[in-house]
């Protein structure tokens, strides 16, 4: 038995999807613990591309059950859209193979108009949040105003929390935001429809997986985002509404932490950011633009371009001690294949004082400088390597050194976007 946590290494976007599918196949339960559908997850099996933003990437393997967790923000809609566009491909034939904690909060049409307004009235201070009303509705969770699954299929509960919710939310969207108020009815009549379609899925995902511990099963815990956006110990205020880092697991599912035995950390060989905030190695110039382009580096739930940079071993570092991390999965190794150098920030330089540590001011971090070390490029096509050692001798130094500066062991190194496009070099669950 082992029950294994993935968590992004880096501020997201760094191939957890490939890499959950991959480990599904070890898993008996998949449960996703936290963040909404401001998160993407793109899975190619065969030529055929999925996008999932709330159902675990476990999905796409029979006889696989996949649980979403109550630390959760769920949006009905997309939910619902979800299953209808994983049906249409063949997937989800047995409606048991998924499950929603019914504590998991949802979110409301006010929750995306104030997240929308809110950034809009920003200007320079904005985060760079999607629109989602993630932020929102986990405000409402610990002011202990939100609304439940558990409520929101219960038509009086439902209607009585919505009449005393709606008025001060339409008055901070008329009065302060400057924006039209929601009507209560339509919202009650929208979400009574995806009620009745929903209420089949809900559950208590900590009996359930505690169950299946004590069975012996191996449970794949899925976090969204990555580790610098973690609302306790990530860039803050740019950052995430939830605890994207291992402990969020416990937090999201109901699974005490004594029952975890793994912590994999997802990186790309090189960082990328979307949105707002600091990020130390960032390339505005034509390396930048080269990176987003072989990468395909536009998100797969705004389509937004993403900011790149080369890899930083000092951000990673953090997120190594904050996840307990156990082993570093490497992800687009192949985006680097025609690199004659390639750099690795190894520390900061700040008003003359070498850093080797992540500074949690954002004052100081906005003044760090990059202190590189260059790698000799391996300038040849990597995506068939199958083992480690039919890698190019540069292509295993990178990673070696990258296991060096990170002080954390590579387990896994994807060579491309498809299933058997992946290296592992020991297996979580064995």
């Amino acid at each position: 038995m082992a029950n294994v946590i993935v968590v992004g290494a880096q501020w997201g976007d760094e191939g957890k999807g490939k890499v959950v599918d991959i480990y599904t196949e070890f898993a008996n339960e998949v449960v996703r613990y936290q963040g909404g559908n401001n998160a993407g997850h793109t899975l190619v099996v065969g030529n055929e591309k999925t996008i999932l933003h709330l159902i675990p990437s476990g999905i796409l393997h029979e006889a696989k059950r996949c649980i979403i967790g109550n630390g959760v923000v769920l949006d009905p809609k997309v939910f619902l859209q979800e299953i209808e566009n994983l049906k249409k491909k063949g997937y989800l034939k047995d409606d048991s193979q998924l499950v929603v904690d019914g504590n998991i909060h949802i979110i409301m049409p006010y929750h995306k108009a104030i997240d929308i307004a809110r950034e809009q009235n920003s200007g320079a201070r904005k985060i760079g949040t999607t629109g989602r009303g993630i932020g929102p509705t986990y405000e409402d969770k610990i002011g202990r105003r939100g609304i439940r699954l558990a409520d929101m299929v219960k038509p009086q509960v439902f209607a009585r929390k919505l009449k005393e919710l709606l008025p001060e939310k339409n008055f901070l969207l008329e009065k302060f935001l400057g924006q039209a108020p929601l009507d209560e009815a339509a919202i009650i009549e929208e979400y009574s429809g995806y009620a009745s379609k929903i209420e089949k899925f809900i559950g208590n995902a900590s009996i359930i997986l505690n169950q299946s511990i004590a069975a012996g099963h191996n449970i794949l815990f899925e976090g969204a985002q990555g580790s610098l956006l973690d609302v306790d110990h990530g860039t803050y205020p740019y950052v995430t509404s939830s605890s994207t880092i291992a402990g969020g697991a416990c937090t999201g599912t109901g699974v005490g932490p004594r029952f975890i035995n793994e912590v994999i950390g997802i990186s790309k060989a090189y960082v990328t950011r979307v949105g707002e905030g600091p990020f130390p190695t960032e390339l505005n110039d034509e390396m930048g633009e080269k990176l987003r382009q072989a990468g395909q580096e536009f998100g797969s739930t705004t389509g937004r371009p993403r900011r790149t940079g080369w890899f930083d071993a000092v951000a990673l570092r953090e997120a190594v001690r904050t996840n307990g991390m156990t082993g570093l999965a490497i992800t687009k190794m192949d985006v680097l294949n025609d690199l004659e150098t390639i750099k690795i920030c190894t520390g900061y330089s700040y008003r003359g004082e070498f850093i080797e540590e992540f500074p949690r001011d954002l004052d100081i971090l906005a003044e760090c400088k990059p202190v590189y070390e260059e790698q000799e490029g391996w300038q040849t096509d990597i995506s068939g390597a199958s083992r480690f050692e039919e890698l190019p001798v540069q292509a295993r130094n990178y990673l070696k050194k990258l296991e060096e500066v990170a002080g954390c062991p590579v387990v896994l190194v994807s060579v491309g976007p498809r299933r058997d496009q992946t290296i592992q070099l020991r297996n979580p669950f064995a």
